[in-house]
């Protein structure tokens, strides 16, 4: 027997209810976000979240780093963002 393994129905409105046993063993709560993948007959839910403090952080040190080791300053990534705002 497969043990992650469950079966559903589509409401009307194209709603899908995750099991219980699958909500609980992953921690989904109300309000969680999912990426919808699909090819042919096949539909995967990949839940998605923010990154932790930690994480968060970590990720602005290693962006950090390679601004400055590709030659970036501060008024690079200002004029580079006023430029999509159409603020040139």
């Amino acid at each position: 027997m497969i043990a992650n393994l469950a079966t559903t129905k589509m409401s009307s409105k194209g709603q899908v209810v995750i099991p219980e046993i699958i909500r609980k063993t992953l921690g989904l709560v109300n309000g969680c976000q999912f990426l919808v993948l699909w090819e042919n007959d096949a539909v995967i839910l990949k839940s998605i979240s923010s990154p932790s403090k930690k994480e968060f952080s970590s990720l602005i040190s290693n962006a950090r780093k390679a601004a400055k080791k590709a030659g970036l300053e501060h008024k690079d990534i200002s004029g580079a963002i006023a430029k999509v705002r159409g603020k040139k």
